[in-house]
């Protein structure tokens, strides 16, 4: 493979890898769940924040300037008053958000198995689970 063909590609493994930013900006807490409830349709900020359950307003808005930033999440502003906006996935955005559902229903799925794990872990090596 030729240096272009690498560097076209990417390489996760590498440190300085542009990737790496856009996988930790999918894979965020908040960045998996924007894009789950945005898979239905077109959200607004207020209806975002309230099916995210325990995101702040800060982190929210940092979250969709990351996927907007990344072209997974598209932003209309409009111009009333009060200020409204609309956000919506791409269609990169959408292929994204279909590929975190898999893992996301994946977890859901073993969480059983993942619990199981958990409770034969010696107390003192039991990590945050939250």
């Amino acid at each position: 493979m030729t240096l272009s063909e690498k560097l076209a590609r990417g390489d996760l493994m590498a440190a300085a890898c542009p990737s790496r930013d856009v996988l930790r900006h999918l894979t965020s807490r908040w960045g998996v769940l924007v894009l789950i409830a945005l898979q239905p349709g077109t959200q607004r900020f207020s209806e975002l924040r309230r099916k995210v359950g325990g995101v702040s307003e800060r982190m929210l808005a940092q979250t969709l300037q990351w996927l907007e930033g990344d072209g997974m999440v598209e932003r209309k502003a409009f111009k009333i008053v009060p200020p409204h906006v609309e956000y919506t996935l791409t269609p990169l955005g959408q292929e994204a958000a279909e590929k975190i559902r898999d893992l996301a229903d994946w977890i859901e799925l073993s969480l059983p198995r993942i619990v199981e794990h958990w409770d034969t872990m010696r107390p003192d090596t039991q990590t945050n689970r939250g």
